[in-house]
């Protein structure tokens, strides 16, 4: 399990095989929940990129049991959603 913090939010969100599966709009530090807009548009990416995203209805919600991996730039699921 992976501790998830405000830091993680703009990260690309990958699968177990690599593939993007989205980017990650807001998380929840106590609940150690990450909040994930799939297939953003390039707009969304942008805003996300920088932070300054919120999570909204039809976001995927990512518990921080099912991140395998961190690093500067995604998150790793370590099963599929």
């Amino acid at each position: 399990m992976s501790v998830l913090s405000t830091e993680d939010e703009g990260k690309f969100l990958m699968d177990v095989e690599g593939e993007q599966i989205g980017i990650v709009t807001e998380v929840d530090p106590e609940a150690q929940v990450a909040y994930v807009e799939p297939d953003p548009d390039l707009a969304e990416a942008w805003i996300q990129g920088f932070g300054f995203g919120d999570a909204d209805e039809d976001d995927i919600e990512v518990p921080a049991d099912a991140v395998a991996t961190v690093t500067d730039s995604e998150l790793r699921v370590a099963r599929d959603l």
